[in-house]
């Protein structure tokens, strides 16, 4: 099968999930390549904007064929972007069929705005397309208010939905989360996220021998994540159980918006900030490790909770996380935005002995490895073929 992948965003500024599930379905046999058009901002970095090429060409990336251009994108000037970022992919993609043909089917990553170009090349070229769903409520929420009612995206963006050959939400409550936006007028099948589950390996923990208990949040310190949540409740768990240690990692977790937040909701200096950490020291860190937490508000699924226990640990999170990822003796679940309650399941976690673990390692391989997700993907793609072709 002959798969064109076009993510939403790609690195510098995200795109792992696209990645990672092109390299499955290569390694399930297929031909994949991606189309990735990247909107550099000047405020998040000025180096980035001078400096990354300015013409479009053909790489390869972490071993899948791609297409990439860099797009500069105007500050403050949204819709014209937007339409720029469009034609620019399509335009990509008249180039790339010259050069290997149509492809079976067209894959992309999050409805805006890949989802929407994917949807007038596949009018153009009839050409089935899918849409593969990673954002939560919040980041629609925050940029189109609560209902977005008046926003100008999302008849645009529902529409890309409602012509889709297949939505794939990456679990079952993003329907639902973002019916607000999008309604239920569309077919849809909820498909995880690829974990490499030999790569973040089980590995047993040694005994603690004294030493403190260890507890890891690896997320960027923004709202979402709910960092300010975490802190008083490991502040509040300090005073009964002294000898634990809270080390952090992610976008932000050095600032010093983090440290004045650490020390004045943690109230002690028992927290270790990590920064932004590559995949090497995100497995090193979930290795030496003791339980994950992650007191998040909005989670379309939450990987890197996924990740943690496939490592073998524990992880205590909050009902804004999908029933998928709460595996019983795994993970330990309290009310979003409840420091008490959160402090209550990581006391549990430390209570706990741990006699799951192996197993609920192997609970998320079956789940999430590459082969799971690639052999599901596969059968999707080949039913919107096929239905395609009938009509």
């Amino acid at each position: 099968m002959h798969i064109v992948e076009i993510p939403s965003f790609f690195p510098p500024y995200g795109g792992e999930f696209c990645i990672e599930q092109s390299k499955a379905l290569q390694t399930f046999g297929h031909e994949v390549r991606i189309i990735s058009n990247v909107q550099l901002s000047v405020k998040r970095s000025v180096r980035e904007f001078l400096t990354l090429p300015y013409d479009r060409r053909f790489i390869e990336i972490e071993g899948i064929p791609g297409y990439q251009s860099y797009m500069r994108g105007i500050p403050k000037v949204i819709r014209p972007n937007v339409e720029r970022w469009v034609r620019i992919v399509r335009e990509m993609f008249r180039t790339y069929m010259k050069r290997y043909g149509k492809p079976d089917i067209l894959h992309a990553h999050c409805a805006k705005w890949a989802g929407y170009a994917a949807m007038l090349m596949a009018r153009e070229y009839d050409i089935p397309y899918v849409i593969t769903e990673h954002l939560p409520f919040m980041i629609f929420k925050e940029e189109f208010g609560s209902e977005g009612a008046d926003a100008w995206q999302v008849p645009l963006l529902r529409e890309a939905y409602q012509h889709a050959d297949r939505v794939i939400p990456v679990s079952e409550e993003v329907v639902t989360d973002l019916a607000p936006f999008f309604g239920h007028d569309y077919h849809w099948t909820a498909v995880s996220n690829v974990i490499d589950v030999d790569f973040f390996a089980y590995r047993k923990r040694p005994p603690r021998d004294g030493r403190p208990f260890r507890f890891c949040c690896i997320g960027n310190f923004i709202y979402r994540k709910g960092y300010d949540v975490l802190f008083k409740a490991f502040r509040l768990l300090s005073e009964t159980s002294p000898v634990i240690e809270l080390h952090i990692a992610g976008a932000g977790t050095d600032s010093s918006a983090c440290q004045q937040a650490m020390h004045r909701l943690g109230g002690h200096t028992k927290i270790v900030a990590h920064g932004c950490i590559d995949r090497e020291s995100v497995r090193s860190l979930l290795y030496d490790s003791d339980a994950m937490v992650l007191a998040t508000r909005d989670e379309t699924q939450g990987l890197v909770l996924l990740e943690a226990m496939s490592t073998g640990i524990p992880v205590v999170t909050t009902e804004a996380v999908p029933q998928c990822v709460r595996i019983t003796g795994g993970c330990w679940v309290a009310p979003v935005d409840d420091e008490k309650a959160f402090c209550a399941m990581m006391r549990q976690v430390m209570e706990d002995h741990g006699d799951q673990r192996e197993t609920v390692s192997r609970r998320v391989g079956a789940m999430v490895s590459p082969s799971v997700i690639a052999n599901r993907l596969t059968q999707i793609f080949q039913e919107c073929i096929e239905a395609r072709q009938s009509v």
